[in-house]
């Protein structure tokens, strides 16, 4: 990849030395990459609005500091590179805000999630595979299909769906298949079934599904039906043409499901544990999955961990692990799904509790963050992060592609910001 990025003053690529075309901007490299970075930020900030606004809810603030940013990074007004760094951090700061803000509306709309097993594999009878992060678009195709005969399985970042009552409560909810959005293309070859692509997230289909594949919402594909609203009917009458899949049930059982709430009710016997020696260290290991080989990390890290030590996950990368059994510390899970990317809002809530419980700052406590990749969402949730004042973040498998030398040097003298390496030596270092 090029590191080469737009300049959106004069619409040129920006090489190494910055913008010199025609004389004119003269905006160097440094400040391209910080737009970049900003206009990346504020589409996952804008991505979880869109999600909380299906629901009702939406919030001022964060609509006039999208309109600053637009105007910031678009026209011919700010060529300050520690500007573009503080507005950073107030994107970081008002997507936590975000991530709160659709929590809330989803708790409203579909009860607290609460711990739940969920089945891979699939039953016998015909199909339809929702796949992506929208939550009410599944919610309309459950109700729609009562009473048909279709069994609707989740895929990716819907597997969370399954943690919340107001979902759960579908009977032919019928479990997951597959892991993360990576593996579209021979899942979707594999099974049988319509599907439904219901956020980003969503690949270009292969020629044999794409007459059986659908989009709602911002989601769009070419050569595929994108329907407009919520009423489903294409997909079911699609679903009913199709060959019943077979009762094929795997091994596998996912958990998922882990609310702040759940995991708080815990915070007593964690206290005991932590300090009896038992709990030696958590670590939150998530983000966002792809098909770089070195995502590989995250398993042989999760699968070297020591007995004594709790995995926190969530966003799309559990699915690199989540299939392993880690067991319990008396009575506490190992392995604690907390949901999609925007419920880091919860890890975080879940931290500044246990470092109250604790009596220390958030940095004092036995955590590690170890983040997978950084697409637009995963951007602003690290900003989110820095924004929180945390430090010592464990990125991978690359930084992202904006950050040049100087922007490393500032997110590493200001933040502890570092690059994975091999998961057995990180793990020294960590519980060092």
């Amino acid at each position: 990849m090029s590191l080469d990025m737009f300049c959106y003053q004069c619409s040129q690529t920006v090489g190494g030395k910055g913008c010199t075309v025609n004389g004119v901007c003269g905006k160097n490299a440094l400040v391209a990459r910080l737009q970049d970075n900003l206009v990346i930020t504020t589409r996952g900030m804008s991505a979880y609005l869109y999600h909380a606004r299906e629901l009702g809810y939406t919030d001022p603030e964060m609509d006039a500091f999208l309109e600053r940013v637009l105007y910031s990074t678009f026209t011919n007004v700010n060529f300050d590179a520690d500007n573009f760094i503080q507005l950073a951090l107030e994107a970081g700061r008002l997507n936590v805000k975000t991530m709160q803000l659709l929590k809330e509306a989803l708790i409203a709309t579909y009860g607290e999630p609460e711990p739940a097993e969920v089945r891979t594999g699939t039953v016998n009878g015909k199909g339809i595979v929702a796949t992506g992060h929208g939550l009410k678009a599944l919610e309309a195709l459950l109700k729609q299909t009562e009473g048909t005969g279709i069994n609707v399985y989740t895929h990716a970042e819907l597997l969370p769906a399954h943690g919340y009552p107001g979902l759960r409560k579908y009977p032919h909810l019928a479990g997951n298949l597959g892991k993360s959005w990576t593996d579209q293309k021979e899942l979707f070859t594999k099974y049988p079934v319509a599907i439904l692509g219901t956020s980003n997230c969503v690949l270009i289909p292969k020629p044999e599904y794409q007459d059986r594949m659908f989009t709602t919402g911002p989601a769009r594909l070419p050569g595929v039906t994108h329907i407009e609203g919520y009423d489903y009917r294409p997909v079911i009458d699609k679903a009913l043409t199709l060959p019943d899949l077979a009762d094929e049930p795997q091994d596998t059982v996912l958990t998922t499901g882990f609310s702040k709430s759940v995991v708080l009710s815990l915070k007593d016997k964690l206290k005991g544990l932590v300090e009896a020696g038992k709990i030696r260290h958590i670590f939150l290991v998530g983000g966002c999955d792809s098909p770089h080989r070195r995502l590989g990390y995250y398993r042989e890290f999760v699968k070297e961990l020591p007995q004594d030590t709790i995995v926190l996950t969530l966003g799309c990368a559990k699915f690199r692990f989540n299939d392993l059994d880690l067991g319990d510390i008396e009575g506490v899970p190992r392995l604690i799904d907390l949901g999609q990317c925007n419920d880091s809002i919860v890890a975080v809530e879940i931290a500044l509790a246990l470092a109250e419980m604790f009596g220390v700052g958030v940095n004092e406590l036995p955590l590690t963050l170890v983040l997978a990749w950084m697409e637009q969402k995963a951007i602003a949730i690290f900003w989110s992060l820095l924004s929180l004042g945390i430090k010592g973040i464990y990125l991978g498998p690359n930084l992202p592609a904006w950050v040049n030398d100087d922007i490393l040097k500032v997110l590493q003298d200001s933040y502890d910001v570092r690059l994975i390496g091999e998961p057995k030596e990180d793990i020294e270092k960590m519980l060092a």
